[in-house]
């Protein structure tokens, strides 16, 4: 089937650019060129609008300038976070036992290098989530100890949109220090007296995954209470290949890449100027259209839950109802597997997903509903819909007029 009509709603997989991030992107590309690294006028005028930059961004997260590093993407931040803290915590302690503790929902830029740090003698916790995909606090506060050197909590699910409870994190890791203090961490108590006196702070540190969460959420780093904060472009209407992690001051990590002094060290190579304006643009944008976005989504996404629901039976709701993004319609429809309905979408003209896009073509079913205690069926069933800043209840009412139809083929097809 042939439809010239297209509605996009996999925006928690990649947005389009905005034109106004376009425009001041493009002279950055096109004429103002210069090495950032470099003394002469263009170098100069390279340096100057990413300092510029820098600061907008420290300003939306209420952060310092010199917090701020930028990467190529929210992956690479995320594995700046986490090994980041590993490596310089293996490097100080003599006893070399690291502790991290995650959630079972995780995008697979966590996961996956929690998994590979398994292979080099790093002990993993992965947090339980309930049936509505919130962490189970309880099992947090149980697995730390000692040894404990980061806890890293995504703050809101990129496939079910459940937003986690971040700041209750925060304050269970800070009242635990301050019931063990500092010295009863083995990294800490077998660092030198130079290390301790340059690093005030103390393990464990508290790492957040909030690609999905800053076109609606607070960001604010100090009432979330966190240490480290991802953010990636491609998910703000920014540009592709363009993330940044806030990293607090005093917090010591160690490099996944060597070769130059750019980012403090922590991230060498000649730095993406266009792509550093525009993430900041991108970024404050969102903060503007945040708390009128938010609501206008909402309502759409409360509209599309309750009528999906109405026509097509059995079907069930992921992650929670009210703890839930404004934009993410995530829902199990037994008896219909995702990826051949994704396929049908896709030829009525909807893009839609089943699961994370870096894990899309997998075979095996949504890691996340699975953590939710669904049976196989159920992770296999797994749809999702983002909406997105160009979604209109026209767009709603198209995919909500033709979803049964073609639940109903899918049905009739598998009988035969």
């Amino acid at each position: 089937m042939t439809n010239l009509r297209r509605i996009y709603l996999d925006h928690a997989a990649a947005t389009p650019l905005d034109p106004c991030v376009f425009t001041v992107m493009k002279p950055l590309m096109a004429k103002e060129f210069g090495n950032p690294g470099t003394l002469y006028r263009e170098g100069v005028a390279a340096k100057d609008v990413i300092l510029l930059a820098r600061k907008k961004i420290a300003q939306i997260l209420f952060a310092h300038p010199d917090e701020i590093v930028f990467t190529g993407s929210g992956t690479e931040s995320n594995n700046l976070a986490i090994q980041g803290v590993v490596r310089s915590a293996q490097e100080k302690s003599a006893e070399n036992k690291v502790h991290i503790i995650t959630s079972a929902i995780e995008h697979p830029s966590v996961l996956s290098v929690c998994q590979a740090l398994e292979n080099h003698h790093v002990d993993v916790s992965y947090i339980g989530v309930d049936g509505n995909g919130v962490i189970k606090l309880d099992e947090l506060k149980k697995a730390l100890r000692k040894e404990t050197v980061l806890v890293s909590v995504m703050y809101a699910n990129n496939e079910i949109g459940t937003i986690e409870p971040i700041r209750e994190i925060a304050k269970i890791v800070r009242a635990w220090k301050k019931h063990h203090k500092s010295t009863s961490n083995s990294y800490t108590r077998f660092a030198s007296k130079e290390f301790r006196s340059q690093h005030n702070t103390s393990f464990p540190y508290i790492h957040t995954d909030a690609c999905q969460a800053v076109n609606y959420l607070p960001l604010h780093v100090e009432r979330l209470g966190v240490d480290l904060l991802t953010l990636n472009g491609s998910k703000i209407y920014g540009p592709k290949g363009m993330g940044a992690l806030f990293i607090r001051r005093g917090i010591p990590l160690s490099p996944l890449i060597y070769g130059g002094g750019q980012e403090r060290g922590l991230r060498p190579g000649t730095e993406n100027a266009a792509g550093i304006v525009g993430l900041a643009e991108a970024l404050g944008i969102a903060e503007t259209m945040k708390e009128k976005e938010s609501k206008r989504l909402t309502t759409l996404r409360d509209y599309f839950i309750k009528s999906v629901f109405k026509k097509i039976p059995g079907v069930i709701l992921n992650g929670d109802r009210s703890k839930r993004l404004p934009n993410n319609v995530n829902v199990s429809i037994p008896g219909v597997e995702s990826d051949h309905l994704i396929i049908e979408l896709d030829a009525h003209g909807v893009a839609a997903s089943a699961r994370s896009a870096c894990k899309s073509m997998d075979e095996e079913g949504s890691h996340v509903i699975m953590a939710l205690g669904r049976n196989t069926i159920g992770t296999e069933s797994g749809i999702r819909f983002t909406l997105g800043r160009s979604t209109t209840k026209k767009d709603i009412n198209y995919v909500i007029a033709m979803l049964p139809q073609l639940v109903k083929k899918i049905k009739n097809i598998k009988r035969l």
